[in-house]
Formats: C-alpha cells, sequence, structure tokens
C-alpha cells in the first residue's frame, strides 16, 4: 500500500513539469524561429508535438520553415494540419491565400478570401493586397 502511494506522489509531482516541458518545447522553438535558426526550431517544433499532437501553432511554424527551405511537400503536409486543427486561424488561412496565388488557384484564392475577411482581426490590411493581387491576375488573363 505506501509503494502504491509512494508512486502516485511522484507522479502527482511530475504532472506539472511535464506540462511545463511542453510548453517550453514550443516557447524554445519559437525563440529559435525567431532567431532564424531553423534547423534546431524544426526539431523543438517536432519535438512539442510529439508531446502535445493538436498544437496548430508547431505545425504552422514547421510549414513556415518547409516554406523558407523550399519544401512544398512537408509545407504543405504542415499547413494542411494546422489549418484542420485551427481552421479560424487568419495567420494559416493568410499564408494559404499566397500559396494558392502563386499556384493561380484563382477559386481557392476567392473562396479562402471571404473566410479571411469574416474572421480577420490583426492581419485586415492585408485584404486589400490580397484583392489587389487578385485583380492583378484577372487583368493578366483577360489581356
Amino acid at each position: 500500500m505506501n509503494t502504491k502511494f509512494y508512486l502516485l506522489t511522484i507522479l502527482i509531482c511530475l504532472l506539472p513539469w511535464t506540462s511545463n516541458a511542453n510548453e517550453n518545447f514550443f516557447d524554445e522553438a519559437k525563440k529559435l524561429f525567431n532567431e532564424n535558426n531553423y534547423e534546431k526550431s524544426k526539431f523543438m517544433f517536432q519535438r512539442n508535438i510529439v508531446f502535445n499532437p493538436k498544437d496548430a501553432k508547431s505545425y504552422f511554424y514547421l510549414a513556415k520553415i518547409f516554406q523558407i527551405e523550399e519544401n512544398n511537400i512537408e509545407l504543405n503536409k504542415n499547413l494542411d494540419t494546422a489549418i484542420l486543427l485551427d481552421p479560424n486561424n487568419e495567420e494559416i488561412i493568410y499564408m494559404l491565400i499566397d500559396i494558392e496565388l502563386k499556384k493561380s488557384n484563382f477559386s481557392k484564392v476567392k473562396e479562402l478570401n471571404k473566410k479571411f475577411k469574416l474572421i480577420c482581426s490583426s492581419l485586415c490590411p492585408k485584404i486589400s493586397l490580397i484583392d489587389e493581387r487578385l485583380n492583378n491576375f484577372q487583368e493578366k488573363n483577360d489581356s
């Protein structure tokens, strides 16, 4: 009986520590990302995902890293996962719009842009840039 109590006490004491470790993985990964240390930050974001597989922010930052590395397959995988986990994240939607504009996928851009306009809070000024880019592409296609 004492052994079970002892083990339970140890587990209870370790729970907050493991929770903080997860947060530290993300915080450390973001710090490394902001310092342009992409290889180490990639590892830390992936490590964070092991402990927190539904963390859309880690997938989003991995997508950013893979975009910098021009690894489109991994970029798309991580961005798709991020949008599935957080479908109303304006940063993720804006990144998707940018990618679809580069692919000239105007129907997808229009669909994403409608959603972006409904949910934007901090990136609202980007709406005019999106509309302008869409208009420029349409004018080129009409010519």
